[in-house]
């Protein structure tokens, strides 16, 4: 367990993002409208959708307020400022580089990677086929070397995805090709097992799980998406190249 002084030290940074979190809620929420008319009925204040999050945010904001004051009165000014001397040495990149706090922020990184960039503007099928693969690779080889690998790979991955998205090639492309971003991550997956077989090729024992890996990670989601999608009729988060393909075939002629 850790010392109380370290505890109240981690308080001060964990209450300031917890209010930091909870002022982006409320600005969030204050862009629902309070009060509105539907169908000649006008809505009052007390029945706003924006309610809820802004009682959560306030919540939030309150909590965390708490949470830093009482970091302070803990430890006082002196002890936050020599946190702030740790972020700043050696040490702490040491640290940074342990293998169990690589393995937080690659869980984390991979998450944010695919719940923000993926799952809104990429087919659901290569999106998901996508996370799997990283996260097999990541954490199923159970290698120091290979995650810090695999992970330098998907960072780079995710910078080329999201400059493509901001500079609005994904736009700029339709002339030539639908779906263009599609395309992207489709290449990155067979970009991605390269890079994974050629860590594995001298390891026979991580050959079976790489093999493993893929076979999970193509077969999970296709099975999964084409229940939802075409037995259960529920539509995928981001419908693009592969759905359409799978359309075309689902819908042809034959199957009339």
């Amino acid at each position: 367990m850790m010392e109380k002084d370290k505890l109240r030290k981690a308080d001060f940074f964990s209450g300031s993002v917890i209010v930091f979190l909870g002022l982006f809620i409320i600005s969030q929420a204050m862009q629902m409208p309070m009060t509105d008319s539907w169908g000649g009925v006008q809505n009052v204040w007390f029945v706003s959708p924006a309610l809820f999050p802004l009682l959560v945010g306030g919540m939030l904001t309150l909590l965390g307020i708490l949470l830093v004051s009482t970091a302070l009165k803990s430890v006082g000014g002196d002890g936050i400022r020599s946190v702030f001397s740790y972020l700043a040495s050696a040490e702490f990149v040491s640290f940074l580089r342990h293998p169990l706090v690589v393995r937080f922020y690659s869980i984390v990184f991979n998450l944010i990677f695919f719940v923000f960039l993926m799952v809104p503007r990429i087919d659901f099928f290569p999106a998901a086929i996508l996370f799997l693969l990283v996260s097999f690779f990541l954490f199923y080889f159970g290698d120091h070397s290979h995650l810090l690998k695999i992970f330098s790979v998907s960072v780079f991955m995710s910078f080329l995805l999201l400059l493509f998205f901001l500079l609005g090639l994904d736009e700029k492309l339709t002339s030539l090709t639908a779906f263009a971003a599609d395309w992207l991550v489709l290449f990155f997956i067979p970009a991605l097992c390269f890079v994974a077989r050629r860590t594995v090729k001298e390891k026979p024992e991580l050959k079976i799980k790489y093999r493993r890996s893929i076979i999970i990670a193509f077969v999970a989601p296709l099975t999964i998406g084409i229940i939802f999608k075409y037995f259960l009729l529920v539509p995928m988060p981001c419908e693009g190249l592969i759905v359409q393909l799978l359309d075309n075939i689902w819908y042809a002629e034959l199957w009339s």
